[in-house]
């Protein structure tokens, strides 16, 4: 028999302990604070508005607001009202949403005021009359977050683990983004695994967890670990700088912190980082690609902290981590998350032995994997192999069971008959003081089938000239030898995606074509 629950309802069983839920700033200065009893009224006000205004159970909601407390209002109200969140990144442009609205039927969307003309301009693509809710000044058809209040007794809808909650766009690399499909139960398994035996939010913590909503790890960590644990919920709102995010740390004396590579990267670097003391952070963490060895050995020196790498995907939960307790294997991803079946599979699903690189593959009978891609039935299927879901990621595992990431699967390098994963030839590149960070790409030979191609942002420019060998003779010294970058391109910077990420891909193709072999 399905189970009643609802994720927001769940949260609001800290409303009677007077625990600050939220404690936002912003890069003024200015600061709220926002109790559990005060989440809930909110959420549950809005929610009861949402309903008397129309929106009915399984109706489908797009959110698009910044790192701000009506973000969290928003969506614990939202999965109140049974209604299906669409997570929208306040960057997306308005052919990105006009897609995302048409694709899902959504029949309201809340968003900031700096949004509502791209929101505007994507519902006329559409010829969509959906509901419009804004946070801020009120314009046209747009309604006030504060208007849709209601204080009415009615009844919220029930929803059980086997209701749909999320539909999360990821883009596939073919077609538009797909939408990844996740019920009330995903939360279930992602409390089990990543809140308690990789975060390790404790009674009491203050958590500092930097995605912003809109993206998967949002929902992750901000939202459901943080306040499903009870903890405060330290948001910033403001851009990121090293020194700034390193004083926050220490003023604000988080606990727990959640950042992606790049920043922790960027505060390994910073000039001033042994100005500063972090006595209070118990548990610090990483996820979206591999965090460099350099950076975690950087962190334990400075603040006696041991960064702990994870890996997950918006369509499951945390699959693989280094959780707490757990011994280090430096570079290593840890190993499979409890609850979860993962393991390397070959191109035909069948698992392969010990030390061989495959594809990391998801049993289907894994809790937290995604129910499937939203009105998509084809790419569903074409993620799966057998038994086995697989993630698009390549890896190996050792003789301790520990895994070992080696790329994408369209990253991985064949130079010579060597498989090469980028990410080692990185790791040994940001080792080098005059690297900032960098990026590890095939490029096309006609002797080789490809070459090692590094693309170098420094931190002080120009190059001297004799720097090109100087890296290579380093990598070679700290791996081995076939796998150094035969070629190297000095860059200002690397192109990434709006959460992050460096875009391998799209480096791949510039080689691609620089070379006349563009796919």
């Amino acid at each position: 028999m399905t189970k009643r629950y609802n994720i927001a309802q769940d949260i609001d069983r800290h409303a009677g302990t007077g625990k600050v839920a939220i404690h936002w700033r912003n890069e003024t200065g200015e600061e709220k604070r926002i109790t559990y009893a005060d989440l809930k009224e909110e959420s549950d006000y809005l929610a009861l508005g949402l309903v008397s205004l129309g929106l009915n159970k399984g109706d489908r909601v797009m959110i698009l607001l910044p790192r701000v407390p009506e973000a969290y209002v928003a969506y614990m109200a939202c999965l109140k009202a049974g209604l299906v969140l669409l997570p929208g990144s306040e960057m997306l442009r308005a052919g990105d949403i006009a897609y995302r609205l048409r694709h899902a039927d959504v029949k309201a969307v809340i968003a900031d005021e700096s949004l509502t003309d791209r929101v505007d301009e994507a519902l006329l693509e559409i010829g969509s009359a959906a509901l419009r809710i804004v946070r801020g000044k009120t314009h046209g058809a747009w309604l006030s977050m504060a208007e849709c209040r209601a204080g009415s007794s009615a009844a919220l809808p029930e929803t059980t683990e086997d209701d749909l909650a999320f539909i999360s766009y990821t883009s596939g690399t073919t077609g538009g983004p797909k939408g990844v499909v996740h019920h009330h139960s995903w939360a279930i398994a992602h409390q089990q695994t990543a809140t308690e035996a990789w975060l390790d939010i404790q009674n009491g913590d203050k958590v500092w967890a930097t995605a912003g909503p809109g993206w998967a790890k949002w929902v992750w960590s901000p939202f459901v670990s943080t306040l499903g644990a009870g903890a405060t919920a330290f948001v910033y709102h403001g851009s990121f700088h090293p020194e700034t995010y390193l004083r926050l740390l220490q003023e604000q004396e988080i606990n727990v912190l959640c950042c992606t590579p790049t920043e922790y990267r960027l505060m390994a670097k910073c000039e001033t980082l042994s100005q500063f003391q972090l006595p209070s952070l118990r548990s610090a963490v990483s996820a979206g690609e591999p965090l460099n060895r350099e950076v975690i050995d950087t962190f334990l020196d400075a603040f006696q902290v041991q960064v702990r790498d994870g890996y997950g995907q918006t369509e499951n939960t945390l699959l693989i981590a280094t959780l707490k307790g757990m011994p280090v294997k430096l570079g290593s991803m840890g190993k499979p998350t409890p609850g979860n079946r993962i393991a390397i599979v070959d191109d035909e699903g069948k698992e392969v032995p010990q030390g061989e690189v495959g594809h990391i593959g998801v049993h289907r009978s894994s809790p937290a994997l995604f129910k499937g891609y939203y009105q998509d039935p084809e790419r569903t299927q074409a993620a799966f192999c057998g038994e086995w879901y697989l993630t698009g990621d390549r890896a190996r595992v050792d003789e301790d069971g520990y895994f070992w990431f080696e790329g994408r699967a369209d990253d991985i390098i064949i130079s010579s008959g060597y498989t090469i994963g980028p990410f080692e030839v990185e790791d040994a590149l940001v080792k080098h003081p005059a690297v900032q960070e960098c990026a590890v790409v095939a490029s096309p030979d006609p002797i080789r089938g490809a070459i090692v191609k590094a693309f170098v942002v420094l931190k002080e420019s120009p190059p001297k000239p004799e720097l090109i060998p100087e890296l290579q003779a380093h990598v070679k010294a700290l791996t081995a030898p076939y796998k150094y970058p035969r070629e190297i391109e000095f860059v200002t910077a690397l192109p990434k995606t709006t959460s992050g990420k460096i875009r391998r891909v799209e480096l791949r193709e510039l080689e691609r074509k620089r070379k006349g072999t563009a796919s």
